[in-house]
């Protein structure tokens, strides 16, 4: 008996049912590979991240990933070459599926029902993924921007629902944003850790942070008064704007008031 369409477990009906001591005899996911491309291309290489998010709560078979990852590295590998793109897999099929296997071959002198919601054997994987949830990202370069978009929105077309391509304001894969990351970098404080990035923070104990833990303080102070420093102004900016009106509207009355008398 071959595989069922998708279209048979697409939507999120029941309770999870991943693989366990319980649940034996699992097939391997299609999907073995979730990185493609230059993976330790260093984080200031790429500072652009577009997402393949889904628009439908759903569930995504491992074929559909695959077939994802594929298309979108032939493209991006034709279009920038295999070291100017990073791309992850953000979605991983953990739902095991099941059929009840029926005979309805040449074999078989008539037709079988069967039992109706027969538990059934597992047969496959899927994702089960919600609304706004990433399923791939890919990060490049800014000229490569539309290289992205277009591969992205070819991935689109295996993977079944509707999905939206975001372009993130955070840097490459890291959690900053771009004007966070360029400060943060200036003052010394980014710690590059291959593709993502994180920053020293002026917490934990002094004989750990060793030598470096007078930068961090000063960096966090800086970092605060700065913070502090704009808050104020924009604060001023705004009573300004405030104030600007109120004349504005006074004067208004005034002038109605006079041509009135």
């Amino acid at each position: 008996m071959g595989r069922r369409p998708a279209r048979c477990y697409r939507y999120c009906k029941d309770k999870p049912y991943i693989k366990s001591r319980f649940c034996r005899g699992v097939p391997d996911p299609k999907i073995r590979i979730y990185d493609v491309g230059n993976k330790g291309a260093d984080v200031d290489l790429f500072p652009l991240c577009v997402h393949l998010m889904s628009d439908e709560k759903e569930q995504i078979s491992a074929e559909c990933l695959e077939a994802a990852r594929i298309v979108v590295n032939k493209f991006m590998t034709t279009q920038v070459g295999k070291d100017g793109f990073h791309m992850r897999i953000r979605a991983h099929p953990f739902h095991v599926l099941r059929i009840n296997k029926m005979l309805s071959c040449a074999g078989a002198d008539r037709l079988q029902t069967g039992m109706r919601h027969a538990f059934g054997k597992p047969i496959g994987l899927i994702a089960r993924v919600r609304i706004g949830q990433i399923l791939m990202s890919i990060r490049t370069r800014m000229a490569d921007k539309h290289h992205a978009i277009e591969a992205c929105r070819r991935a689109g077309y295996k993977i079944p629902g509707r999905q939206k391509i975001c372009i993130a304001k955070e840097w490459g894969f890291t959690k900053f944003t771009h004007e966070e990351y360029k400060k943060y970098k200036a003052q010394g404080r980014l710690i590059h850790q291959g593709a993502h990035a994180t920053w020293r923070r002026a917490h934990g104990s002094l004989k750990e942070a060793g030598e470096t833990a007078l930068l961090s303080y000063e960096l966090e102070r800086k970092s605060i008064i700065q913070k502090n420093a704009a808050e104020k102004a924009a604060a001023e900016k705004a009573a300004a704007i405030k104030a600007a009106k109120a004349a504005s509207e006074a004067w208004q009355a005034q002038l109605k008031a006079r041509l009135q008398t």
